[in-house]
């Protein structure tokens, strides 16, 4: 399978030099100086969650940090070179006694860092329209997408090609080796061996799009992943979107799972599952989703159903696959991605523009997952389908749109989350970093400051 894995990266790659569709981007290289940007991201982050089930401990954080990013241009010529630094460095507000929801480096005891700083640098390569870069990467790819829902980006280190050259298409391949989560120290803190990853996405026109992913972490999992998306324009500016994604994964049998449910709760396929979910068998999970979403003017409104299949939930993260590889559109504080979950959700989002508010939104919504399958805490060979949990979801966001603090946000997020006793005992039994029955509170003032 790795052979024909390394095939398909070589065809896309090929593909894409030997194509000359449209204007060569490397030719308007204006040099290694001239095209440099660097900026640097003050970020104070604050994240709490008051756990309602009574088997995980209350976490609260609260941290400040500066993320830098210096990226230089190419050199002019055939082939361009550039370099770049991505990092952060952090420090802790308060005493964050109790820490252990992403945000915060722990000793070995437990206690939280009192300052840390993480960070690379990478080198990158262009001829025509197609670029190379090697080196520590954020990472924004469906089936491989860094976390950036914590106070600092989760890092990975490897080679990523992207080409544009053939008109409206969009190819990505890489391979990556090391994977570092947002509160790690260690730059490969989560033991990635290797990671394969190979896409592309495609504009058939203005309004409808279409992509595919793939990604193949060794001893792991292999996932793939698919999305069409179409826009359908009314009278009045209004608009119609409908959006259809799903994805496959296949689960090696030493592959690390924590959603607790179905099969892999079963102590038949490895007593250690308590002890990180780890079931040696091989498993599989299938979970697509559609959405319809109107929107027109300061409102948009979106109607989203989802569901799972297999022996497994979908889980993601716990295999150097990326902490923010859920890419479906039920996904807030819980991303109902339990054993054979259904869930139903409904969205609406707000611009206060019409009130001399430009650059304020409000984001509700309501989300309810039900037939999820677990395994009955008093026998855990017996599987029931009667789980069930639901979601209320609210964020304010202000943008500044103009003077010296431009493009500075404030962002204030909270969730409701609640789910029935079995999901929360089998969440508790089976997974320790698993979210529960929940009340959280997210605060994220972010000031960027333009270097050049």
């Amino acid at each position: 399978m790795l052979q024909s894995k390394k095939l398909t990266l070589a065809l896309l790659i090929n593909a894409a030099l030997v194509s000359t569709a449209f204007a060569s981007e490397q030719s308007e290289s204006k040099g290694f100086v001239e095209d440099a940007n660097g900026s640097v991201l003050f970020r104070t982050g604050y994240l709490n969650r008051d756990k309602k089930d009574g088997l995980t401990n209350d976490t609260s954080s609260a941290a400040q940090t500066a993320i830098i990013n210096l990226d230089s241009g190419f050199t002019k010529g055939i082939v361009g070179f550039g370099a770049g630094i991505i990092g952060d460095a952090s420090f802790k507000l308060g005493e964050n006694a109790h820490t252990g929801n992403g945000m915060i480096p722990t000793h070995n005891d437990g206690s939280a860092y009192d300052h840390w700083a993480r960070g690379g640098a990478y080198v990158k390569a262009r001829i025509s329209n197609t670029t190379a870069t090697y080196g520590t990467q954020v990472l924004d790819l469906p089936v491989l997408a860094s976390n950036t829902a914590r106070l600092v980006p989760e890092y990975f280190t490897g080679v990523l090609v992207q080409s544009n050259e053939i008109d409206n298409l969009n190819l990505v391949a890489g391979k990556f080796t090391e994977n570092q989560y947002s509160s790690q120290i260690n730059s490969d803190g989560n033991e990635l061996d290797r990671a394969v990853v190979w896409g592309a996405k495609y504009t058939f026109n203005d309004d409808l799009k279409a992509s595919y992913y793939g990604v193949d972490v060794k001893d792991k999992l292999d996932r793939h992943y698919a999305n069409v998306n179409y826009n359908y324009g009314l009278k009045d500016g209004a608009a119609l979107n409908f959006d259809l994604s799903g994805y496959h994964t296949e689960f090696s049998k030493d592959a690390s799972t924590y959603s607790a449910t179905g099969t892999i709760a079963n102590p038949a396929y490895g007593t250690d599952a308590k002890d990180g979910g780890i079931a040696k068998t091989e498993k599989t999970n299938d979970i697509w989703a559609i959405s319809t979403s109107y929107s027109k003017d300061v409102h948009n409104v979106m109607l989203a159903y989802q569901q799972n299949f297999g022996d497994v939930g979908y889980d993601y993260g716990g295999n150097a696959d990326g902490a923010q590889s859920i890419y479906v559109p039920n996904s807030y504080l819980s991303d109902f991605v339990g054993n054979d979950e259904k869930s139903l959700g409904l969205q609406y989002n707000y611009n206060f523009k019409n009130h001399g508010l430009p650059g304020l939104n409000w984001t509700t919504a309501f989300v309810y997952g039900w037939d999820i399958d677990v395994a009955e805490t008093s026998n855990p060979a017996q599987i029931i389908d009667q789980a069930e949990e639901h979601e209320f979801f609210n964020q304010v966001k202000y943008t500044v749109q103009s003077g010296a603090f431009k493009d500075a946000s404030l962002r204030l997020r909270h969730s409701y989350l609640r789910a029935s006793d079995t999901y929360n005992n089998a969440k508790g039994n089976y997974v320790s970093n698993a979210v529960g029955s929940t009340n959280e509170w997210r605060i994220w003032l972010d000031i960027p400051v333009k270097l050049f």
